[in-house]
């Protein structure tokens, strides 16, 4: 029933265990998401705690995901203010979380962020934080990120599309270093 303002206030053992956190997303930046813990509500209790409660926002990263620039646009797009979402703990770094991230799709479905990232080609599979490389959730997350990093890269989505043939051809010509110095040639014609 505690509200959560800060990553240092959450307890050792919530981490250890992978405890599921609500929240709402605030704001999505490049350091990660911005997110109010939303904590478990008792009706006459909860009303007392609110006037004591501080206000805060947790620092929330993508566990396992190197974003790219499109990855945050994308995140931004897709995500709205104030939409509920849960976080698993898997580290803390600083003041940062490492989560794993589901957003609600209709009643009784949900997404995982951390690998939709990486279906739509948005990101890059990276060192899951806070989780010891010999436990059984490292591997099972580790490998779930992977594939659906491979998804993308087989679709030819986001960073891993490939350019065209007729593109790379096209390329290739432009920076023939013959075709650059008859371009030169043509534009001092031109210019005299």
């Amino acid at each position: 029933t505690t509200k959560f303002t800060n990553a240092l206030d959450i307890p050792v053992e919530f981490i250890e265990k992978n405890v599921k956190l609500r929240g709402k997303i605030h704001h999505i930046t490049e350091r990660g998401l911005e997110v109010e813990h939303v904590p478990i509500s008792i009706p006459f209790i909860t009303g007392i705690q609110r006037k004591w409660q501080s206000k805060g926002l947790l620092l929330v990263r993508l566990a396992g995901v190197e974003l790219a620039p499109s990855g945050t646009a994308w995140l931004q797009q897709e995500l709205k203010p104030k939409q509920m979402m849960w976080f698993q703990l898997l580290g803390r770094e600083d003041l940062a979380l490492e989560c794993l991230v589901l957003i609600n799709k209709g009643r009784f479905l949900s997404m995982c962020l951390n690998e939709e990232i990486l279906r739509q080609g948005l990101g890059r599979t990276a060192r899951i934080e806070g989780l010891r490389h010999d436990s059984r959730l490292y591997w099972k997350l580790h490998k779930r990120l992977l594939r659906a990093e491979l998804k993308a890269l087989k679709r030819n989505k986001g960073i891993w599309k490939e350019e065209s043939y007729s593109e790379r051809i096209r390329d290739r010509i432009s920076n023939n270093k013959f075709v650059q110095t008859l371009k030169q040639f043509a534009s001092w014609l031109r210019s005299s």
